[in-house]
């Protein structure tokens, strides 16, 4: 299995990380974009209505409504964790299960909290680049209108996926068609959704409403947004009774224009796209200068803004002591390289001599 095996904080303490020096562990580290910081203050001037009755949430929700398909109806949350979870649990039951890849946030990062909070069995799918289809599914339909087995009804995908591999359309509209023919529905974990959009030079709604998606969970704090999600049901009446759901699961924020305000920012002018188009970019800079070096093999293709390298585990403890990045699977030693909005060609080439350079010594 491809996950990161130990926590992050151990790894900050085994390697004395600077705080102030940039690493490629993850597009979460990367700042916020300035153009969001100035929406979030102007936001930031005088009172507004709490809880989403604000003019900041009601043009957010306008935005959606146009990217996605004038049936949209979004809430907002602060974090990946509750879009997944609670988006979730408005369109199942405790005797239900989602099926995921076993690479999938919902398998691996979420804490068992779709367990906890949906009632649900997460039943996961071996996958060696992080995408699943329905002949690999086939597998879990069975038991349905069987009292005493879990009756499927999620298939969950993320788009991009953990691994840096996007999903073409054909693959979301043959996931979906197959989902709805057996009275299922299809949930898409959109964290890296504008990296995909860009690799696949689509729209959003082309690769998600159009595509069958039925419900998706919008993210941007890792494309330069600070904090807060964004839940959106693509298909009428999937959101009912959604907001309780959302208090219940305290992620109704007061100061919900300080979420929504960044959605503005993001979708002004395509920001959202310069901004994944330059991640990804870096990347594919990545993985070739790291094509050049010897014995080093880089095990998924570059479709997004990651990129999965062999190292030598040697090679790899010299190197986080000056950058922090992720093992991905320690078996094989198998690191994952991340390229933020905000990623300079100078950092990867700075990161890749001195890869290079150990790499001479190592042999």
């Amino acid at each position: 299995m491809f996950f990161i095996l130990l926590h992050v904080g151990l790894y900050i303490k085994r390697m004395n990380y600077s705080e102030s020096r940039k690493g490629f562990a993850s597009d979460n580290n990367s700042g916020v974009h300035p153009e969001i910081l100035k929406e979030i203050e102007l936001c930031n001037k005088g009172h507004a209505i709490g809880y989403g009755a604000d003019k900041f949430t009601e043009k957010a929700l306008g935005l959606f409504r146009e990217k996605l398909g004038p049936e949209t109806e979004t809430y907002f949350v602060l974090t990946g964790t509750a879009a997944n979870v609670l988006g979730i649990t408005a369109v199942t039951r405790s005797w239900y299960s989602v099926i995921t890849a076993n690479t999938a946030h919902l398998e691996q990062d979420e804490c068992g909290a779709p367990e906890k909070f949906t009632g649900c069995k997460v039943l996961t799918v071996d996958t060696s680049n992080g995408k699943i289809s329905p002949g690999m599914i086939e597998k879990h339909m069975h038991g349905f209108d069987f009292e005493h087995h879990s009756q499927p009804k999620i298939i969950s995908i993320t788009q991009s996926t953990e691994m840096g591999t996007v999903y073409t359309v054909g693959e979301i509209t043959e996931l979906a068609g197959y989902a709805h023919s057996r009275g299922m529905l299809l949930h898409m974990d959109g964290a890296r959704l504008a990296n995909a959009a860009v690799s696949l030079n689509l729209s959003f709604r082309e690769i998600t409403t159009d595509a069958g998606v039925d419900l998706l969970s919008f993210g941007g704090t890792k494309n330069g947004m600070m904090a807060g999600e964004a839940v959106c049901f693509l298909r009428k009446g999937l959101s009912r009774d959604f907001k309780y759901i959302r208090k219940q699961g305290m992620h109704l924020a007061s100061k919900m224009r300080y979420i929504s305000a960044q959605y503005i920012a993001y979708f002004r002018d395509d920001l959202w796209k310069s901004l994944a188009s330059h991640a990804n970019r870096m990347a594919q800079v990545f993985a070739q200068k790291l094509s050049v070096i010897s014995n080093l093999r880089i095990t998924q293709e570059v479709q997004s803004n990651g990129v999965f390298v062999i190292i030598p585990p040697e090679v790899a403890e010299k190197l986080q002591k000056k950058y922090f990045f992720y093992p991905w699977d320690e078996a094989i030693s198998e690191y994952r390289l991340m390229a933020s909005w905000d990623t300079t060609e100078k950092e990867i080439d700075d990161f890749v001599s001195l890869l290079g350079k150990e790499m001479i010594d190592y042999q």
